[in-house]
């Protein structure tokens, strides 16, 4: 069963589905905040447990192609039950609204190609310095992204040094190099200086096998700490439970899988 819209859904991520998840927050402290960043205020989501006296450990989540709508909330708040501050920033803030749009090809044309791949991985660096001055702990940073966040995941772990994890969700690997988007997950492979977790769906017809298994490759040749799990019965944005592409048991596992990556490099609370 679908409904065409939902409240606090991105209106290009339609139709939604019946298995959306709602995560309580009687637990946890989130809400709205603004970060300073290259001269501007940048919104974001945030999510913390409730009760915690020593600093927690970070990941900063990146949204998919729709923007920082209920369901990137609800990874926050999912993983601020883990133990985690778990922070989420409107990585298009500067150049436009995803809620302006009622389709993914406008969506993609007229705002996501628009944003540049420096800016984006400048105001990631900003939260990062936000979270260690917030109750973060800045020797425990970690990063996860879904869609367009999961390739901005893999270029984030070869752009901050500092940062301990990574896990990129069905991120694109190869692509057109333009001058908002010069490199892409494959062409820095060798530069990664934290270990990723890649996440993909086997029936994703925008990330073909082939792109995954040339990724493989070039970690490889890089000798890097990585690892890429392929669902074979998923196609892409096989965790979005809001909408028809999401695959249960797939996305259950690969959740698993994030939180045992991160537990290894990035520790957990306490």
């Amino acid at each position: 069963m679908t409904t065409n819209k939902q409240p606090g859904f991105a209106p290009a991520a339609s139709p939604h589905a019946s298995t959306i998840v709602h995560t309580p927050e009687e637990a946890i402290t989130a809400g709205e905040i603004s970060i300073p960043s290259q001269g501007d205020l940048l919104p974001a989501y945030h999510a913390r447990p409730k009760h915690s006296d020593a600093p927690l450990p970070v990941i900063i989540v990146v949204q998919e192609i729709f923007g920082v709508h209920e369901h990137i909330r609800d990874i926050c708040r999912r993983l601020a039950l883990e133990g985690y501050l778990a922070v989420a920033p409107e990585l298009y803030f500067r150049q436009g609204d995803p809620n302006d749009y009622d389709d993914i090809p406008s969506l993609f044309s007229g705002l996501v190609s628009k944003v540049p791949d420096a800016q984006v991985l400048a105001d990631l660096d900003h939260v990062a310095s936000w979270a260690a001055r917030n109750g973060g702990d800045a020797n425990r940073l970690a990063i996860t992204g879904f869609c367009w966040g999961g390739r901005i995941a893999w270029l984030y772990a070869a752009h901050n040094p500092q940062l301990k994890a990574a896990v990129a969700w069905y991120g694109r690997l190869i692509g057109d190099k333009t001058l908002n988007s010069p490199k892409h997950p494959v062409d820095v492979a060798v530069d990664l200086s934290a270990p990723v977790l890649g996440l993909y769906g086997g029936k994703d017809s925008g990330i073909p096998l082939d792109t995954v298994e040339t990724m493989r490759h070039a970690l490889r040749a890089a000798n890097a700490k990585a690892d890429i799990v392929v669902y074979p019965d998923a196609g892409h944005a096989f965790n979005a439970d809001y909408r028809p592409s999401y695959h249960a048991e797939s996305a259950k596992d690969g959740w698993q899988r994030m939180l045992a990556w991160f537990a290894q490099y990035n520790g957990k609370k306490g």
